[in-house]
């Protein structure tokens, strides 16, 4: 991967090989993280996290990670505390970064601000969220968390279910199920669908027709994977947040529609639509889903670097 890959931008960047390499490597980093060890792959490598918006999992995963295969972190977690707030481009800092570091992570406000930033860039970048847009590094924890626990995805029932207009996550993510033979549902208030262009390109290219519904329970019932998503506030205006606020939320008494094996996974945090009660259903994955994102990551930034 790391000879035909120089960034990650956009899930649809790799290739379904591509991604099953990366699963393989990431079950051999998460030996290393379940033992609590280090490693050397990126002794001496500099891992570069750029984040303009906030993050707690997918920055600290991130350092975590490079900090586990060995090497060194550095960066911001805010624009105010860098030139940025001074009116520097993205560009410029990056062009700047890029010869402090070894490889680039960057969280960015403005769609389509990782692309920008792959082309004023001599190491790789991995886009780690491009406003509403992508958010592929989460997809592929998402996924690895999928096939640890399905052991499949083809003719897997996924339902993917809240913000979907503004909710990056799933638009990676849906993109990458179809490709990889699953049946989707989605299931959304209204004003707050899948944007055309994702439900366009899952039609044109992959011939993936989902079924939708703005009833979070029609589906319940019929899914293997239960996928919820937070409204996202920082998207919304105040009162159209306020309007959807507590629209969908997953309980207990929803889960007993349920099939026993169906698994509940979110890309966290969450803001009240799964109730605590849930968390001890052992169906209840999202935490296990969190940890697998520094395996994952770990893969990642080992495969880009050319170190495995």
């Amino acid at each position: 991967m790391a000879k035909c890959l120089k960034n990650l931008i956009n899930i649809s960047d790799l290739s379904t090989d591509q991604m099953f390499d990366l699963f393989n490597v990431a079950d051999s980093m998460k030996e290393i993280l379940d033992k609590k060890k280090t490693c050397d792959l990126c002794k001496g490598k500099i891992l570069a996290t750029l984040f303009y918006e906030p993050s707690t999992r997918t920055r600290l995963s991130f350092e975590s990670s490079m900090m586990r295969l060995g090497g060194s972190v550095l960066g911001f977690s805010s624009a105010s505390g860098s030139s940025v707030s001074k009116g520097e481009s993205l560009a410029d800092t990056i062009r700047t970064v890029a010869g402090y570091s070894d490889i680039i992570t960057l969280r960015h406000p403005n769609e389509g601000s990782a692309r920008v930033a792959s082309q004023f860039s001599h190491v790789p970048i991995i886009n780690a969220g491009d406003g509403g847009h992508q958010h592929p590094t989460q997809c592929l924890l998402d996924l690895f968390t999928i096939r640890k626990e399905k052991g499949k995805f083809e003719n897997l029932k996924v339902l993917i279910s809240g913000d979907l207009k503004f909710g990056r996550t799933t638009h990676s993510l849906a993109i990458a199920l179809a490709r990889l033979g699953a049946k989707l549902y989605f299931a959304s208030p209204p004003g707050l669908e899948m944007p055309d262009y994702i439900t366009n390109q899952l039609k044109k290219d992959m011939n993936v027709i989902p079924s939708v519904s703005h009833d979070l329970k029609e589906y319940i019932g019929l899914s293997d994977v239960v996928y919820m998503t937070r409204v996202q506030r920082e998207r919304l205006g105040e009162m159209e947040y306020l309007k959807y606020r507590g629209s969908y939320v997953l309980s207990e008494k929803t889960m007993e529609e349920a099939k026993k094996d169906t698994i509940i996974l979110h890309p966290l945090p969450r803001v009240g639509e799964i109730t605590p009660n849930v968390d001890k259903d052992p169906r209840a994955l999202y935490f296990q889903q969190a940890y697998n994102g520094v395996p994952v990551r770990m893969a990642l930034i080992a495969m880009l670097l050319g170190v495995v």
